[in-house]
């Protein structure tokens, strides 16, 4: 591993452990040129996705994106980031475990969502009004019904 601060071509590990989602492990490292200390993580990597875009470009996938996509929906709402680590690991294992090398990015943003509606109402309507490409009031107001609706039918109690 390369040191990001010297560029040496050479770190020692110091200290291995699971990282706190447990789908990756937790390295510290230090460089024995300038002596200065990072921390890496290791993944588990079943097969190379390929994604194949709206207008059928395909891209290698980049879970970096698909955690930016979450950060950007959750910004400033009470979400712990191990609850985000753990959607974004499981919807990347949903995707290599299909068997398909190929994933339709439709299809990720679906996942997305999926996750997004269990971890905050707030971050899947922000998602969803970008990935439906939300143009009017009306589709805010479409989504914000269907909550109400779902809310509803869970407490027994009806809201305006």
């Amino acid at each position: 591993m390369r040191c990001p601060f010297c560029n040496s071509p050479d770190t020692q590990v110091k200290d291995s452990r699971p990282a706190e989602d447990n789908t990756s492990i937790r390295r510290r490292r230090v460089c024995p040129d300038c002596g200065g200390r990072f921390t890496t993580f290791e993944r588990v990597q079943l097969r190379e996705l390929v994604v194949i875009k709206k207008n059928g470009r395909k891209v290698p996938f980049d879970r970096d994106k698909l955690v930016r996509s979450f950060d950007i929906a959750l910004r400033k709402r009470p979400v712990e980031r191990e609850r985000i680590e753990r959607a974004v690991s499981g919807i990347v294992r949903r995707m290599e475990s299909s068997g398909e090398p190929e994933v339709q990015s439709e299809e990720i943003g679906l996942l997305v969502l999926e996750a997004l509606k269990n971890l905050d109402d707030v971050a899947f309507v922000r998602f969803a009004s970008v990935y439906r490409d939300f143009s009017t009031t009306e589709d805010f107001e479409e989504i914000i019904a269907e909550f109400s609706a779902k809310l509803a039918r869970e407490t027994g109690v009806e809201h305006d």
